[in-house]
């Protein structure tokens, strides 16, 4: 048993020997780097079995005994030895190959001799790397573990993302309603309260305006009240002193009033006359519509009067005018055939002369007194009789109003003046002032009615200052009031 045991320890000493010349594949796992060498030992087993195939070239087989046998070994080693200058460079070449398969087989071993200490250092650098990555270790595997509770927590999130988007988007949209709705009532609101602030300010404004309005003409009415008075006394109390003046005055105490006509045609035509003056009113003084448009001057003047006489009403169209206002008008007339046309209207007219007729009446009768186109038809020395008349049967405060043509207008010379044979001569209103102020009235105001250049449009190329002078209105109305 011992000299088993020596026996198999010189086997292992001589494999380590052979392992340690020849590594093996295998040997350099020492660590985690494993590196395959090349296996040698086929190749050490052939180049053995050359090297033996070397050693025996030359020789010859042995023989058992006998002469025949060494006979034939004899020749066999005669031949061989014959033989050797023709194998000579065989058996040179088979060394030299061994040779060279030695050589490679060297080459080889230090090859793996060298990748085999590559694989020791290796792994020698490779565990103080894995010393110096272990605590990297730890901390990735605290990171996987995180991981996995993020990726737990990722899956969970998807699934509670998808619910909280739609209760986002649900919550947004109620919000968004809720904010509309809130929007809309805010700005009907805003609107109301505007349009009421708007409207309490308007109705404010208007309020004030109104009142300042209310004031101003208050005042100017009280004013103008006074200044009326004021005016009417002072034009009273001259007109009372030059009367005194003339009643002192010795040649005026035995003055009688001048005798009054019996009858004087104040329509314009005689009675003798063959002329049907209805259709030469039409024809040359106007329609009907063209005179009551003129007549609306005087507007302001009559619509606060009770009692109205019109002298010379013609066709009656300030009787007309007057029924318009609600005013209580008469008028009188020497045509038969103007008062006819006047009462078929349905207007209060009868056929008199002015001066009779006034002379019957009493004083104070009337509040107002109009007269159109009917002094150019009277005798110049009876004209401040007329106005005399009128003024007594007017009351204090009653107003006159006298029209006819206007001779500052020369125009009316040239046209429809002389056109009525009935006209004596044209009045001027500064001589009708005259006789209204002699008369006791005052507060005179003068209207130039139908402007000339409405007419005769020519009349555009005079100066301005020169046609308002001699070419103004052809007719004129004067307007006083009883002191």
């Amino acid at each position: 048993m011992d000299e088993i045991g020596e026996l198999n320890a010189i086997i292992q000493a001589v494999r380590d020997r052979v392992r340690t010349r020849y590594p093996q594949p295998g040997d350099g796992e020492t660590g985690n780097i494993r590196v395959p060498v090349a296996d040698l030992m086929p190749v050490v087993h052939a180049r053995d079995a050359a090297q033996a195939k070397i050693a025996a070239i030359g020789s010859v087989n042995p023989r058992s005994g006998g002469l025949a046998n060494s006979i034939i070994q004899k020749i066999k080693t005669l031949v061989a030895r014959g033989l050797q200058w023709f194998v000579r460079d065989q058996v040179a070449y088979n060394r030299e190959m061994v040779s060279a398969l030695e050589a490679v087989l060297e080459a080889l071993n230090e090859h793996n001799h060298a990748l085999v200490s590559l694989a020791s250092q290796a792994n020698s650098e490779l565990q103080s790397t894995r010393a110096e990555l272990e605590p990297l270790r730890a901390e990735a595997r605290d990171l996987r573990a995180e991981t996995r509770e993020l990726k737990d927590i990722r899956i969970h999130w998807s699934e509670w993302r998808v619910e909280w988007e739609r209760k986002v988007a649900a919550n947004e949209i109620q919000f968004l309603r809720n904010a509309a709705d809130l929007q809309g009532a805010f700005q009907h609101r805003s609107s109301l309260m505007e349009s009421n602030f708007r409207e309490i300010v308007k109705a404010q404004h208007t309020d004030y305006l109104n009142a300042i309005d209310r004031s101003t003409i208050d005042i100017q009415k009280r004013l103008w009240t006074d200044l009326e008075k004021i005016r009417a006394e002072y034009d009273r109390l001259i007109h009372d002193e030059l009367r005194i003046i003339r009643m002192r005055a010795p040649q005026q105490a035995a003055t009688t009033p001048a005798p009054v006509p019996a009858a004087i045609p104040l329509s314009g035509m005689a009675d003798a006359a063959a002329v049907d003056y209805t259709r030469f009113a039409y024809r040359f003084r106007g329609s009907e519509e063209e005179i009551r448009r003129s007549l609306e001057i005087y507007r302001p003047y009559f619509s606060d009067r009770h009692d109205v006489l019109d002298i010379g009403c013609g066709r009656g169209e300030f009787l007309e005018l007057m029924r318009e206002l609600g005013v209580n008008a008469r008028g009188i007339d020497l045509s038969d055939e103007s008062v006819k046309q006047c009462r078929g209207k349905g207007l209060n007219a009868e056929t008199a002369d002015l001066f009779p007729y006034l002379a019957t009446l009493p004083d104070g009768e009337f509040d107002a007194i109009f007269s159109s186109q009917v002094v150019e038809h009277l005798e110049p020395a009876i004209l401040p009789e007329m106005i005399r008349l009128c003024a007594a049967k007017l009351r204090r405060g009653g107003v006159l109003a006298i029209e006819t043509p206007n001779p500052e207008c020369l125009a009316i010379f040239a046209s429809y003046f002389y056109l009525d044979p009935t006209h004596t001569r044209p009045v001027p209103h500064p001589l009708v002032a005259f006789y209204m102020e002699e008369s006791g009235m005052g507060g005179m105001v003068v209207h130039k009615l139908a402007p000339a250049v409405d007419q005769w449009p020519e009349l555009t190329e005079l100066p301005e200052k020169f046609r308002e002078r001699f070419f103004g209105g052809l007719d004129y109305a004067i307007i006083g009031r009883k002191l």
